[in-house]
């Protein structure tokens, strides 16, 4: 078997499938590992279990699957164009959704295209062993993208590229094949600070440490109880996500907006107002989050977040309305978030909500 010419088709396989890059690493995560396990040693993996389960098998790939000698990367840009994300975040009426969730929900589109080019290299090499994950298993995807050249591990914690920006999603291949690795690429964040200076909640402690706990994503996604009231005033209008990091990062001039249809904004949720989507009912939620990543946090979440985001908006009286239509809400979560909101425009002295 000729590897090196292997390589070469699957790059062109994963190229026709719509990924933007595909690279090769091995399984020696070493350095990663140690880090891995100082970040979860100083908790900062915060209610993310997740990531202390499993042993080694995240940072030993041939643990998670044995026999496995390489791993194939994948990358797929996921930026849509125009979604005048500066404008929202500028506007506290508004409710900003992270632009990686705006369209479809990319585990599936990726996996199914990652199953694809394992089927590719089937039917050139015969029976084989291999494994598709996109976030489906205990895998240090960016370690591993690091390792193959697809980039490198910025301040911020995120993959970055020189040509790419860092707009994209990442999935992975375990293959049993002695595929010809790519080399990693050095770090170019130099001198630069931009990152860690614009994170609302200071999550970003220091040059590639990030303390989940504080992060306006792993709030507004990953935490199921009530978020922290003094990480709430910074979160603003930042409902489900945040890409601040990623909006000042001076290598995001270069990044590429998507060529994917299903990555782009779906049902307007690029530009909505708070109240609006707070007055959604249940139904309306599922309606309008069908096949997004949205839908992982459940609608009583939503609301939860929406909540600090209108306790973070203008006193208005349509604001001040729309919290009081849930606050004798069923779910405690809710009418907790409500009730600081409520309380957070009642304490406004510019407005008199006496009459209300």
């Amino acid at each position: 078997m000729d590897y090196q010419a292997l390589a070469d088709k699957i790059r062109q396989w994963g190229k026709e499938l719509g990924f933007q890059q595909i690279a090769i690493a091995d399984v020696a995560l070493d350095d990663h590992e140690q880090h891995l396990q100082q970040w979860l040693a100083a908790g900062f993996h915060g209610e993310m279990d997740y990531m202390a389960r499993h042993g080694s098998k995240r940072s030993r790939p041939q643990e998670l699957l044995p026999g496995t000698l390489r791993v194939i990367s994948a990358r797929m840009d996921y930026l849509p164009p125009d979604t005048g994300m500066v404008d929202v975040l500028n506007d506290p009426t508004k409710g900003f959704i992270s632009r990686y969730t705006l369209g479809r929900d990319y585990h599936k589109l990726i996996r199914k295209r990652l199953a694809q080019l394992g089927k590719h290299i089937e039917a050139e090499v015969g029976p084989y062993g291999y494994r598709a994950f996109v976030d489906s298993a205990p895998v240090l995807e960016k370690a591993l993208a690091a390792k193959a050249g697809l980039g490198w591990i910025g301040k911020h914690t995120l993959l970055l590229d020189r040509s790419a920006g860092s707009w994209f999603f990442l999935g992975e291949i375990y293959v049993d094949l002695p595929l010809p690795t790519d080399p990693p690429l050095s770090g170019h964040c130099g001198t630069c600070t931009a990152c860690l200076d614009v994170c609302p909640t200071q999550a970003i402690v220091a040059p590639y440490q990030l303390d989940s706990r504080k992060c306006i994503s792993y709030l507004t996604i990953e935490l199921h109880g009530p978020i922290p009231e003094p990480l709430r005033a910074p979160m603003g209008n930042r409902v489900f996500g945040c890409d601040d990091c990623q909006l000042v990062c001076p290598w995001n001039r270069f990044a590429k907006f998507t060529q994917e249809p299903d990555f782009l904004p779906r049902h307007h949720l690029h530009n909505r107002s708070l109240v609006e989507l707070f007055l959604w009912d249940e139904d309306t939620f599922l309606r309008n989050t069908e096949g997004s990543a949205i839908r992982r946090i459940g609608y009583l979440r939503w609301l939860r977040n929406l909540a600090v985001g209108l306790g973070n908006a203008p006193t208005s009286a349509a604001v001040v309305d729309a919290l009081k239509t849930r606050a004798q809400h069923e779910s405690e979560l809710v009418r907790e978030h409500v009730q600081w909101a409520l309380q957070r425009h009642h304490d406004n002295p510019r407005i008199d909500l006496r009459s209300e």
